[in-house]
Parts: structure tokens; C-alpha cells; sequence
């Protein structure tokens, strides 16, 4: 393991989110390999192969006016042609626009996310995505909340 590896796939994993705050899809579709790969996105089920996959990120474009990353605790490892990212995803949306044009309410919503990336002749393609919410204090109290014997 080297650290332009390290660098490189720090850059695919960058490349990543910075292709779906700009709502580029061609560029995103690039980013994964050809073969089959899976992304599970939170709440959704297990997504399999390139259709499934890349219909996800066309629909979550199509519908979100606005997102941003912010990428906390990443953290890379490559073995061999294999690497992994983890991180966790501070991401900032905003819904369709409204009818008066100005963009909707403002989210924030916290991920951890793991990114599995594949080495190829043509630099590294992401083979799996998988984010999982976070829960907050809050979240934790409301389920404790209705799980209380009456």
C-alpha cells in the first residue's frame, strides 16, 4: 500500500460526492464500476447492479434542489486492488423548489457511510456504497419512549 494509493482513493471518494452536489450524472455514473455493484441508501432496501443502482442516484437528483457534503471522521484502506472508505456524511438538502421558485426547507441529516472501491486500468471505481442514519439524542428518546412498559 502506497500513499499516492491513499491519496487516489481519497480523491475517487472526494470526485464522489462533489459529482452528486453538482447533480452531474454522467460524471457519477463513471465513478462505479461496470460490473455488478450495490449501494443501500438509508431507509431504502439493497440496491443490485448498474440499472438499480444508478436509477437511485437519477431519482435522488431529479428530486433533491439541493445538497451538500460535509465528510467528517474519513478514514481509507487499500488491500491490494481493493479499498475502503468510511466516513461520516454531515449532509445539508433542500426538497423541490416552491412555487414561488425559492428553494424548500433545509435538512440536515447525519450518515455513516462505508465505500468500497475497485482498482481498474482506468484509476478506482466505487463497487458498493452503503450509508446508515445516525441517530440523535432526540431519535434515541422517542424510541425509548414508546418501547416503555405502560
Amino acid at each position: 500500500m502506497s500513499g499516492s494509493d491513499i491519496e487516489e482513493v481519497e480523491a475517487a471518494n472526494t470526485a464522489f460526492y462533489e459529482t452528486m452536489e453538482r447533480g452531474d450524472f454522467d460524471t457519477l455514473s463513471g465513478l462505479w464500476l461496470d460490473d455488478e455493484i450495490s449501494c443501500v441508501h438509508p431507509g431504502w432496501p439493497v440496491l443490485s447492479g448498474r440499472g438499480e443502482v444508478l436509477r437511485s442516484y437519477a431519482l435522488i437528483m431529479a428530486n433533491t434542489e439541493y445538497i451538500q457534503f460535509f465528510l467528517t471522521d474519513v478514514k481509507v484502506a487499500v488491500a491490494g486492488d481493493t479499498a475502503l472508505v468510511t466516513c461520516t456524511e454531515n449532509i445539508l438538502s433542500g426538497g423541490p423548489a416552491e412555487a414561488a421558485g425559492e428553494l424548500g426547507p433545509l435538512m440536515g441529516q447525519l450518515v455513516v457511510a462505508t465505500n468500497v472501491f475497485r482498482r481498474t486500468p482506468d484509476g478506482w471505481r466505487i463497487w458498493s456504497h452503503h450509508g446508515s442514519p445516525v441517530l440523535t439524542e432526540s431519535d434515541d428518546e422517542g424510541e425509548q419512549d414508546e418501547e416503555s412498559p405502560a
